[in-house]
């Protein structure tokens, strides 16, 4: 290309265009960096301490949270340049505003945001893996992705500890009432077993199972010694366990499997007649310019190129990934044998679907 051919070039770009953009980018840069500062508010539980407190000084934040001043310093000065917090530079101190609290603090509930920006850090530790798989294809196992399932376990506990009982399963016509007469449920890709816990105390008469493939999570699971809870560490490929269950459930796992479809036949297998699957998965289309609007689609996107799709594709799987989108799940189950799905949502969760599938 000569130089004149070059010089064109350069001229037919829209400089506001490009200034714009690159505006927005210094913002993502910008945002990335405080959603790292966010993730240790939520860990050092800064956000919980300055919930309670009146402005403060720095001093005053880091005996409240027991923590070290000078660090605190210096993240209180992240949180007012990004917005979070407020500051008096005349009285030198910093307030949490209780509208900023309530999508910060453990006390939200399903409604704290900040546990999501743990999310960042996470994933940025296994960003070489990454980055060969780019290369040389593979992906990048369980193994690597640290704090993953103390992760979850939190997550679970913050969405399903507030929601489970009370709102998700009677999603389900006659669920609840069969629960408590006594019924056969299993959890695939149980994690800590937080969701088989939870039912487990709140319907003593039916028999929980969960299964996972992490030894970590099924360590964690049995902690609690419920009696009429079970874990295993095992496969969900090939349950083995024909008409043995009433209700199955899955949250937030189908789309990390190696091997969905199988596990989805295998579900539909171990339901006895007229049980029920519940499917809570990724609420998103299958049609990437039908996501372009969602609000968590970079979040969504990003999650499922650095774990979802990475830690199938490096046990040899399909490599589906977060964002499969409703139609693909609705063409998958009934590929498994279910005729009759039904999806709800629950208030204040964007993130999930929630499938009802039914077997005959």
């Amino acid at each position: 290309m000569s130089g004149e051919e070059k010089s064109e070039m350069t001229q037919e770009l829209n400089e506001a265009k490009t200034e714009e953009f690159a505006g927005k980018m210094v913002g993502v840069v910008n945002d990335a960096m405080l959603a790292l500062m966010t993730s240790i508010g939520h860990r050092t539980k800064l956000f919980d301490a300055m919930a309670d407190l009146p402005p403060s000084t720095s001093e005053e934040i880091a005996a409240a949270a027991n923590l070290d001043e000078r660090y605190v310093r210096e993240w209180l000065g992240a949180m007012t340049v990004g917005g979070i917090v407020e500051h008096d530079a005349d009285a030198k101190t910093y307030h949490l505003p209780p509208e900023h609290a309530a999508c910060l603090t453990r006390a939200a509930g399903p409604d704290n945001l900040a546990g999501l920006a743990q999310f960042v850090s996470l994933l940025g530790n296994v960003e070489g893996g990454i980055v060969e798989s780019f290369r040389d294809g593979g992906g990048v196992p369980y193994s690597e992705y640290a704090r993953f399932q103390e992760l979850m376990a939190e997550d679970s506990a913050q969405v399903y500890g507030a929601t489970l009982i009370e709102t998700t399963l009677p999603l389900i016509p006659g669920m609840v009432e069969r629960l408590k007469s006594g019924a056969d449920a299993l959890d695939v890709g149980c994690g800590a077993g937080v969701a088989v816990n939870l039912m487990a105390r709140a319907f003593p008469n039916s028999r929980f199972t969960g299964y996972d493939l992490s030894e970590e999570g099924i360590a964690a699971a049995k902690a609690e010694g419920l009696p009429n809870a079970r874990f295993e560490v095992k496969d969900a490929r090939s349950l083995g366990e024909s008409g043995a269950y009433d209700l199955i459930t899955a949250f937030d796992v189908i789309h990390d499997l190696a091997h969905p479809a199988d596990v989805l036949a295998s579900i539909h297998d171990a339901l006895r007649p007229g049980g029920t699957f519940l499917m809570v998965d990724v609420a998103a289309s299958s049609h990437l310019h039908e996501n372009t609007e969602h609000p968590l689609g970079p979040f969504l996107y990003t999650v499922s190129t650095m774990h979802c799709m990475t830690v199938s594709l490096e046990q040899g799987g399909d490599g589906l990934g977060a964002v499969w989108g409703e139609q693909k799940a609705r063409e998958m189950l009934a590929e498994a044998g279910f005729e009759h799905v039904e999806v709800k949502q629950v208030e204040g969760d964007i993130l999930n679907n929630y499938y009802i599938a039914r077997k005959d």
